[in-house]
């Protein structure tokens, strides 16, 4: 069989075609030489070999010359079209998302690790799925990986494959327990594992976690693996749930060559154990530091795996000219009232001390119960749960009465499963029980509680079910007494529930104006409430209240929808050109809702301090094209729990965020401070206390000392979280080495500047109209916007971009609709169009097909050109070349194939040629103007003349490519600087391609 190198050219099937890398030596992969990575096919050589044969690079042919604006176009398409870019970073050309430059970091940090064993711990916002995202790509495209998993929440799943796929091209199947049975279905026969056989999987951490899954899944992970929301995964304290996460990554990273990136905001959970045990993943040894004496050697041995920084520390990183668009984030505290004559306040006033009668009534039965039965052993064990038990009875109280203080609809739904839930107890007390009681055991309890931090459940309290706290509170509030009684004392509050709906409600009311005031400002803001019949009866309420708004459309999303359902709806809404999102916290964590929404109204306060900071960094972030964001905390004046939250946990919360720029969890040891709070709300009289052994009761005192220890707890996390952001923000990485190897990759492969000249002057040597558009209320700095007339491009362009868009993009950003664009980054309002959007990848790929075979006697790109001009004083000949590289490593599984484009020039003869410097080169490509006409038959002959002076500078042209391959040589060293990066070898793949020539002559005077 014939052998062809990776890099030569051949022809087969009456084409040309670039050798790619591959590791079947009898499947020949192929790329066409004009053609996109789309079209890159396999030869089987035992069948087709003899069919293939060696190529060369024909050079330009004079007769489809054109002038240096065609040729200058060339260029621009020829570097847009590169997927391989050769430059330090591989990944950069096949992205559909331009990193900020801090964004680089965590990259160079990986290329520096064998393997990688990497913690990105950035702040909320600032973009670590793009971060992860980019080292999955890099790794790729350098041929040391063939297979990654991202581990994530199962609600996180729809994301991370979107991001993927439209930002690095990486098509990633799903694996959770609604797909995986089809996957497997799929598979062809032979093939027993979706991880082998699927090169990119996103899957849910819960799915693969389980005892029967999780061993299959290392017997075939793959080389990487990202697990999102790492902080879940800790191996201290938690749930069962959560040592089963820990496990599960704990197991992978026992593999030495794994390479694992943990994502997470929030690695310091506020306990100490559980922050070693994250860092242990990375390295064994990290486990046993100790945090708060660490030594120098040992600090910097974490900081080469482990990089968190706040927004201030990347939002002007490299320069002043540099800035990242972090919206600025207005916050506002608005409050409710609820008259003690009206029915709301009745209502919460009598459900109260509902609840409190019973809990003070358990505490009661259980003192005397625990003196009556002090003898007996077995009851003994009984007593020693009753402080487990006394806080079951407070988290199911006090879940009745966040439900009635969250919506009407959300108190009658609880109150009546609460009524419903009393029949069994009812029927027992019939038959003559003397009491209605149950166990409570502390490990589940604990269990529930720690899930609560790492989950958002939006479900009313029911029987059978768990509230977030883990409680079923229709079992715990089971006491003593008549349940009969308690059941209609349940139904009649539920009834009256039922009434306060609409204008009875004063929190509704008060959330219609503070909507009213941010729609009339331009805002699309999210809704975010506790509970699913509390957001379905805003949705309802709202539509019905504001159905004056034009084209305002409210849509509920909540923990009852599928992800898959939940993504749909969004983006539905999303569409909408005015709208509200009503949702519970199932959107609460990791989801990207910047695109459509730009201000937070918490209607329901969550008692988690994190929580809060979790909503609203999904539209503060960034990739928000809103300058500004605005936040509303809206709470009950007279609530004494909102209150109390208020006061300790949310003020402190917010203001150390705006102080300081970073979040920093609420440290939980021991329990949490809403338990203290909740015990101090339930407080027995003095008379009632008496009744019981005091000494196990909390007593108000006991709360406050607990609210303080914690204060103080969390004073000292605060300075620990300064001190480690300072310590491991990554300063050793210099912003100007990330900005030289930025200027190089722009060099190849073209900045934001460069598609925009492109692309305007693509549309306008194919006469398609492009109208520049001004937003309303942008601000004077922000980008240009356009608008495409996309009937008057040439059809071949226009059949490719619609059917890329329909594969690929969304359909409320695609342009076909005639929506404005932009080419900045993240402008406040337009879609951005980056050298690997569907419009510029068609047009560039177009030009290309058409240079390199033109149909026509004046291509729009031309490979040859002559002009006669003032900026040269000798006949000066500029060559565009499109250098070959072949980059070779221990790392790597095959050779990686590598690509740019070159301009030089030079004058006098070939055998000696006095060569320009490449900027001044391109400087005369790209900006020479025509002094005096030349006629076409002139223009032949002297294209004529200089193509016939192309063989005489082979070895001219060797020797550029090989400075070229060591200039390469040396940047992979740069970026590898501290791994043995000396083993990387680069090399030409044969001659370059003389892809442009152009003739420059002085004018008769000159």
């Amino acid at each position: 069989m014939p052998t062809f190198t990776v890099g030569s050219l051949v022809r087969c099937r009456e084409r040309e075609w670039v050798v790619l890398p591959s590791l079947d030596a009898d499947l020949l992969l192929l790329r066409p030489l004009g053609g996109a990575e789309a079209e890159i096919c396999g030869i089987f050589l035992p069948v087709e070999g003899e069919r293939v044969a060696e190529a060369s690079f024909a050079p330009p042919d004079p007769a489809s010359m054109g002038d240096f604006e065609a040729g200058a176009l060339l260029r621009n398409a020829a570097r847009l079209s590169l997927r391989s870019g050769a430059g330090p970073f591989r990944s950069l050309g096949r992205l559909g998302v331009r990193p900020r430059p801090y964004q680089l970091v965590p990259l160079i940090m990986a290329l520096r690790l064998d393997p990688v064993r990497l913690l990105i711990a950035d702040d909320v916002g600032i973009g670590k799925t793009v971060e992860a995202g980019l080292i999955a790509r890099e790794l790729f495209d350098r041929g040391e990986i063939a297979r990654l998993t991202v581990l994530c929440p199962p609600h996180l799943c729809d994301q991370w494959q979107r991001e993927l796929s439209q930002k690095f091209a990486l098509e990633a199947v799903i694996v959770r327990s609604s797909t995986a049975a089809a996957l497997e279905r799929s598979l062809p026969r032979g093939d027993t594992s979706v991880w082998e056989h699927f090169p990119v999987t996103v899957a849910s951490i819960d799915y693969v976690k389980s005892d029967r899954r999780r061993d299959s899944f290392l017997r075939a992970a793959p080389e990487l693996v990202i697990v999102d929301e790492a902080h879940a995964a800790v191996g201290m304290g938690g749930s069962a749930a959560q040592q089963q996460r820990y496990e599960l990554v704990r197991k992978l990273a026992a593999q030495a060559n794994r390479n694992l990136i943990l994502v997470t905001a929030t690695p310091h959970s506020g306990v100490e154990d559980a922050f070693t045990s994250l860092i242990g993943l990375l390295d064994p040894r990290f486990a046993q530091f100790d945090l708060a004496h660490m030594a120098d050697a040992d600090r910097d041995a974490l900081a080469r795996h482990f990089v968190q920084r706040r927004r201030g520390d990347v939002q002007r990183w490299i320069g002043a000219d540099d800035v990242t668009p972090f919206p600025v984030r207005e916050a506002a505290e608005l409050t409710y009232t609820m008259p003690r004559s009206s029915a709301y306040r009745k209502l919460f006033d009598e459900v109260f001390a509902f609840t409190r009668e019973l809990v003070q009534d358990g505490m009661h039965h259980e003192g005397t119960k625990a003196t009556k039965d002090s003898d007996s052993s077995h009851l003994r064990a009984s007593v020693v749960k009753q402080p487990w038990r006394q806080r079951a009875r407070y988290w199911a109280a006090l879940a009745l009465l966040r439900c009635v203080m969250s919506s009407p609809a959300a108190a009658e739904k609880a109150l009546r499963l609460r009524a419903a839930a009393l029949t069994t107890d009812a029927q027992r007390h019939k038959a003559g029980a003397e009491e209605v009681d149950v166990e409570i055991d502390a490990a589940p309890l604990r269990d529930a509680v720690q899930d609560e931090r790492e989950q958002a459940l939006d479900f009313e309290p029911a029987l059978g079910g768990m509230d977030e706290e883990g409680l079923d509170p229709a079992v715990s509030l089971s006491l003593r007494g008549d349940p009969t009684s308690e059941r209609g004392r349940l139904n009649r509050f539920a009834a009256r529930a039922v009434a306060l709906r609409g204008k009875d409600d004063p929190k509704l009311q008060r959330l219609i104006q503070v909507l009213n005031d941010l729609l009339r400002d331009g805002y699309n803001p999210i809704i975010y409430c506790r509970y699913i019949a509390t957001a379905d009866y805003l949705a309802a309420e709202l539509a019905q209240s504001l159905s004056r708004q034009v084209g305002l459309r409210i849509l509920a999303v909540t923990g009852e929808r599928s992800e898959e359902e939940r993504e749909v709806l969004i983006s539905e809404l999303e569409a909408s050109p005015r709208r509200v999102l009503v949702a519970t916290d199932c959107l609460s964590e990791g989801i990207n809702l910047q695109n459509g929404f730009d201000a937070v109204i918490h209607y329901d306060l969550p008692w988690n301090p994190n929580r809060l900071e979790q909503r609203e960094g999904r539209v503060d972030r960034y990739g928000q094209r809103r300058p500004t964001v605005r936040t509303v905390l809206l709470y009950g004046q007279d609530n004494p729990m909102d209150e109390a939250v208020m006061k300790v946990l949310l003020r402190k919360a917010v203001r150390i965020h705006k102080t300081l720029g970073i979040t920093v969890p609420l440290p939980v040891e021991s329990g949490t401070v809403v338990e203290s709070l909740i015990a101090s709300l339930f407080q027995p009289t003095a008379e009632q206390m008496a009744l019981f052994d005091t000494a196990r009761q909390m007593t108000l005192l006991d709360a406050v000392q607990a609210v303080q220890a914690v204060d103080v707890a969390w004073d000292r996390a605060v300075e620990r979280e300064q001190a480690s952001r300072t310590r491991f923000a990554q300063r050793r990485i210099k912003p100007e080495e990330v900005a030289r190897e930025l200027e190089e990759s722009d060099a190849v492969l073209g900045d934001a500047a460069a598609v925009e000249r492109f692309v305007m002057a693509a549309c306008e040597r194919l006469g398609v109209e492009v109208k520049r558009q001004k937003a309303k209320g942008k601000t004077e700095d922000a980008a240009a916007s356009y608008e495409i007339v996309m009937a008057q491009l040439p059809l071949p362009v226009r059949e490719r971009l619609e059917a890329s868009l329909s594969a690929s993009i969304p359909e409320r950003m695609r342009p076909v609709r005639a929506t404005p664009f932009s080419f900045d980054l993240f402008p406040f309002s337009f879609d951005e169009v980056g050298r690997n959007h569907p419009l510029v990848v068609a047009l560039a790929d177009y030009l290309m097909e058409t240079a390199l075979a033109p149909d026509e006697d004046v291509p729009v790109a031309a490979r040859s050109g002559v002009v006669r001009t003032r900026a040269v004083t000798k006949r000066t000949r500029l060559l565009l070349l499109r250098a070959r590289m072949l980059i070779e490593s221990v790392r790597q599984r095959t050779p990686v194939l590598a690509e740019e484009l070159v301009v030089v020039g030079f004058s006098g003869q070939p055998a000696a040629p006095a060569w320009l410097s490449q900027p001044d080169a391109l400087a005369l490509l790209e900006q020479t103007q025509p002094a005096a006409n030349l006629t076409r038959d002139e223009r032949s002959m002297a294209l004529n003349a200089a193509r016939a002076e192309l063989p005489a500078l082979a070895d001219e042209l060797g020797n550029i490519a090989e400075a070229r391959a060591a200039k390469l040589r040396e940047a992979h060293l740069r970026v590898r600087t501290q791994t043995g990066g000396g083993s990387v070898r680069v090399r030409p793949a044969g001659p370059p391609d003389v892809l442009g020539l152009y003739m420059l002559l002085p004018t008769l005077s000159g």
